[in-house]
C-alpha cells in the first residue's frame, strides 16, 4: 500500500502545493512540506462519493455535523481517555485555524503567551497576528528530560496562554506523562490555558505512546483547548478540516463566538466533515499499516541523515519529519537549504527564524512521507552532493 508504485506522480505534480511536487520543477523530490505522497485511505474516497451521489450540498449546522462530532467524541474516549461531551467539539477549517482561533478567543493585545523553540511559525504567527507578545521557551534536543520548573521564569502577571504541540514539530519530542504533569503543575498555580495542538498524535513510534494533556485530570482538562486534524494522520490536507474542543463549557461558548461561524462567514465545510468521520470510524487498519510503513521510513532517513559528512540527526519520538543538525558542514541552515536544492535536487525546509524559531538554526527539516525508492534517491542525490563539496 504505501510504495512508490501507490504514488501518482503525475497528479502530485498537479495538486501537490505548498513547497511540494505542483510548486517545485519537475526534477526536484520535496521533502519539504508535512503531506502524504500517497492517497487516502479507499474509504475516505468511498464515503466522498455516496455523500456527493445526492448531489445536495446545502448550509451545515454552524456548530458542526452531529455525526461527525459524535464520531470525534468516541475517538476522544477510546484513543486517548478523555470524555468530551459532542457539544464541545467544533469543527473548524483547519487545525492552523484552530491555533488562531483560540489565541484569538484568549488573547488581547499586550498579553504573552509562551511557544516552544523550535516549533512551528504558526504559533508565533497567530498570536502576534491578534497584538499578544510569543515568549520562547528552549526544549532540548531527544529524549533529554524538560524541566519545566525553568519555564515558571518566563510568566508574568501579563502571561495568559502556554502553546503545547505534542509531538513536537519540527524535533519529533513526545512529552512523557511527568512532563506533561509538570507543565500541568505549572499552569494550575498560575492560572493559565493551555493549548494543545495534537495534530499529530497519531503519529508516534514505538515504544513512544501518547498522553493528551487533557486526559490528566478533569482540572487540567478544564483548562486546556484541543487542537487537532485531519491532514497528517490521513492526508486530507486539502480540506481544511480540523477541530477545536474542550471540556469546559464557558471555554467552547467563548471559542464558538469567536469563530464567526454562527454569521456564515467560517465554518467547515459538510464534505470535510464526512471525509473525517469516514477517517475516524473506518480508517484504523490503514492508519495502523501507515505507521507502521512511516517507521520504516523513519529509521531508513534517520540512518541516511548520519552517513553524510557533517550531518548528524537524532531519531525522532514522533511526527514523519527528521530534524538534522548540519552544524558541522560549516554552512548556514539557508545555505545548506539552496545547495541541497540546486545541486542535489532535493528540496528540504532550513531552520530558519521565521520557520522554527531561533533554536532551529543549524538544522534542516525533512520530511519522509514518502515511498522508500523515493527517500533512497533523495539521499543518494544528497550525499553526492555533500561528498563532493
Amino acid at each position: 500500500m504505501f510504495n512508490s508504485t501507490n504514488i501518482d506522480k503525475n497528479t502530485l505534480l498537479e495538486r501537490a502545493y505548498n513547497l511540494r511536487w505542483a510548486a517545485l520543477p519537475k526534477d526536484v523530490i520535496p521533502l519539504t512540506a508535512a503531506d502524504l505522497d500517497f492517497p487516502c485511505a479507499t474509504e475516505i474516497y468511498e464515503a466522498i462519493n455516496r455523500y456527493a451521489e445526492k448531489r445536495y450540498f446545502n448550509y451545515g449546522p454552524a456548530e458542526g455535523l452531529p455525526f461527525f462530532k459524535e464520531s470525534m467524541a468516541s475517538f476522544f474516549s477510546r484513543k486517548r481517555k478523555l470524555e468530551i461531551n459532542p457539544e464541545n467539539i467544533l469543527p473548524v477549517d483547519s487545525a492552523a485555524f484552530g491555533i488562531y482561533l483560540t489565541c484569538k478567543t484568549f488573547l488581547l493585545p499586550g498579553d504573552e503567551a509562551i511557544i516552544f523553540d523550535p516549533v512551528d511559525f504558526l504559533f508565533r504567527y497567530s498570536i502576534e497576528t491578534v497584538g499578544a507578545t510569543a515568549v520562547s521557551f528552549a526544549i532540548p534536543p531527544g529524549t533529554d528530560v524538560v524541566d519545566f520548573n525553568s519555564m515558571e521564569e518566563l510568566i508574568n502577571s501579563k502571561t495568559k496562554l502556554i502553546c503545547l504541540c505534542n509531538p513536537l514539530n519540527p524535533t519529533g519530542k513526545v512529552f512523557t506523562k511527568a512532563e506533561l504533569e509538570q507543565l500541568a503543575a505549572i499552569a494550575e498555580k498560575h492560572n493559565l490555558i493551555i493549548l494543545s495542538d495534537e495534530i499529530w498524535s497519531d503519529i508516534v513510534f514505538a515504544p513512544y505512546e501518547y498522553v493528551s494533556m487533557a486526559s490528566l485530570n478533569k482540572t487540567i482538562s478544564d483548562r486546556t483547548v484541543i487542537v487537532t486534524g485531519f491532514s497528517k494522520s490521513y492526508g486530507l490536507a486539502g480540506l481544511r478540516m480540523g477541530i477545536v474542543a474542550t471540556t469546559n463549557n464557558a471555554f467552547f461558548n467563548q471559542l464558538f463566538q469567536a469563530s464567526l461561524h454562527q454569521s456564515t462567514i467560517h465554518g467547515s465545510n459538510v464534505i470535510s466533515q464526512v471525509a473525517a468521520t469516514a477517517a475516524l470510524d473506518e480508517c484504523d487498519q490503514w492508519l495502523q499499516q501507515f505507521l507502521s510503513h512511516l517507521q520504516n521510513m523513519r529509521d531508513l532517513c534517520v540512518q541516511s541523515i548520519n552517513q553524510i559528512k557533517g550531518f548528524s540527526c537524532i531519531a525522532p519520538d514522533g511526527c514523519y519529519v527528521a530534524f538534522a543538525n548540519i552544524d558541522n558542514t560549516g554552512m548556514t541552515s539557508k545555505e545548506m537549504h539552496q545547495l541541497l536544492m540546486q545541486e542535489a535536487k532535493v528540496a528540504v525546509v532550513p531552520g530558519l527564524k521565521e520557520w522554527f524559531g531561533p533554536g532551529a538554526e543549524g538544522h534542516i527539516r525533512f520530511s519522509f512521507a514518502t515511498s522508500e525508492d523515493i527517500l533512497k534517491e533523495a539521499f543518494l542525490r544528497i550525499n553526492q552532493t555533500i561528498s563532493n563539496r
